[in-house]
């Protein structure tokens, strides 16, 4: 029998059984002779991390991985109020659909909350509350860094101030409206213009885009990507506080200032499909 504080793996056991790093290892071969990568990331639980270092030694030094670099993007553990992981109130694992439908119904109260979407027809304001439920379950998982462990409160993840996913969506359909308000009266943007330091800092915001993402590739970090969406919005706001826009009567002016929403509204859409969230027409 083979020890592990070797810095061994055990491929096959005497009675012919095979352990997980027996189908971790043909895994690795299986995905080199079928799609012959050049990176193979493993998303899987921190704990898991010595396991798949081991592998990873195997699979080198054997020279199963091929061309492949194999790296294990590690995360934390999601927990409950009791700070325990979250669990059914069963104590079993919850299942992905029962958790996306608990997201849509809270979604569905913050909307009535905020007299959003109240109007529309049935089939559209619920799917407007799927599109928010998502975005609050992915944006809060996603903020963290993925080695932090976190509290789970679907009432804090769907509110529509702070850093949460609907405040986003919210940020981006603001700007769709004022866009849409801006056409029909026959206004179209123009060449921008830097007069004061809101709009420079709305600017420099949206510099920091490409940075941005970069970063969240190198660190594996989508926390990144979503601190960036949430800075963008909190610049924009700032900007939309200081400054009329449709109301402006200087039409330079006027035209710059839709040229900014207009990127912001780019940005912003760009950065939340990359987190997987999805941006209603209208709430």
């Amino acid at each position: 029998m083979v020890r592990k504080s070797q810095g061994r793996s055990i491929v096959q056991k005497s009675d012919g059984a095979a352990l997980y790093e027996t189908t971790d290892l043909a895994t690795i071969i299986d995905r080199v002779k079928t799609a012959d990568p050049d990176l193979i990331l493993y998303v899987v639980g921190q704990p898991q991390h010595d396991h798949f270092e081991k592998v990873f030694r195997g699979a080198r030094k054997a020279g199963l991985n091929g061309k492949a670099t194999l790296e294990h993007v590690g995360f934390g553990t999601v927990n409950g109020p009791d700070g325990k992981p979250f669990r059914t109130r069963a104590g079993g694992t919850v299942k992905l659909f029962d958790l996306i439908e608990q997201g849509k119904e809270e979604a569905l109260k913050r909307l009535n909350e905020f007299n959003l979407a109240q109007d529309y027809p049935q089939e559209e304001c619920e799917e407007i509350a799927r599109k928010v439920g998502l975005a609050a379950i992915k944006f809060a998982d996603l903020s963290n860094h993925r080695l932090t462990n976190y509290i789970f409160d679907l009432a804090r993840f769907t509110r529509f101030e702070g850093g949460t996913g609907p405040y986003l969506q919210y940020a981006a359909v603001r700007i769709k409206s004022l866009l849409k308000k801006a056409e029909e009266q026959g206004f179209k943007p123009g060449s921008i213009r830097i007069e004061d330091a809101a709009e420079r800092d709305l600017v420099l915001a949206l510099d920091r885009l490409l940075t941005s993402i970069d970063t969240a590739l190198a660190k594996r970090a989508p926390n990144v990507l979503c601190a960036f969406a949430f800075e963008l919005a909190q610049s924009l706001s700032r900007f939309y506080a200081a400054h009329h826009i449709l109301s402006e009567t200087n039409d330079p002016l006027r035209a710059s200032r839709l040229t900014l929403c207009a990127v912001v509204l780019i940005e912003l859409e760009l950065v939340l499909a990359l987190l997987g969230i999805d941006v209603p027409d209208r709430m």
